[in-house]
């Protein structure tokens, strides 16, 4: 259904769930061909320049530190508390070039030693330290806040990367602040009233 508060169809998490991977790690995002929605949650200042203007590049956002982007819209929920921790009240969706999107993808490197990716600690050492994306592989999370065996992916951005993420990058700013205000109550995990945004498993192009 689409929902009026935003342009994002949304389905009942209940639906949804039903066909999500429950373990393993996976993309889940909402995309096309073109884009792909990723979530922040920003305080006032930040977020409603960005709805106002739509990009990120304000006066109170800075350019000089690592930014994190989640594309998993519950795991965006769990992070600001649906909205309602100090600094994370402004919930955004912002829709990102594809192209963009899978480039910083295949660019991350981990922020922790990953020795499937790296033959020793010194090589990740090396890489993660001019890097321009982090990568984290986090335990998602349910409604109600519960961890999932799934694992829900982070992206770090900093320098050249996060300027293009702010600006020529991002082609739709989504205040979802009503959407996540309507939701919230309904926020447990069986409940099937909550609407979430429609979300599949992103598989990188090659």
């Amino acid at each position: 259904m689409n929902n009026p508060s935003h342009p994002l169809p949304t389905e009942a998490h209940l639906a949804q769930r039903e066909r999500w991977p429950q373990s393993g790690r996976h993309i889940l995002a909402h995309h096309d061909a073109q884009s792909v929605v990723v979530y922040q949650a920003y305080r006032p200042a930040i977020g409603e320049y960005a709805v106002r203007h739509g990009r990120l590049d304000g006066p109170d956002f800075s350019l000089s530190r690592m930014s994190w982007i989640k594309p998993n819209f519950l795991w965006m929920m769990y992070r600001s508390g649906w909205g309602t921790k100090e600094g994370q009240e402004v919930t955004l969706g912002l829709r990102l070039r594809r192209a963009f999107f899978e480039q910083v993808v295949r660019e991350a490197v981990p922020s922790t030693f990953d020795e499937e990716r790296y033959p020793s600690r010194e090589d990740w050492q090396a890489a993660v330290g001019p890097s321009e994306v982090r990568l984290q592989w986090d335990p998602d999370h349910a409604p109600a806040g519960n961890k999932l065996e799934r694992r829900a992916i982070q992206l770090g951005l900093r320098g050249r990367r996060l300027a293009a993420f702010a600006r020529e990058e991002l082609l739709e700013v989504i205040d979802m602040r009503a959407f996540v205000d309507a939701q919230r109550p309904m926020a447990q995990n069986d409940n099937p009233e909550l609407q979430l945004p429609v979300e599949h498993p992103l598989e990188l192009e090659t």
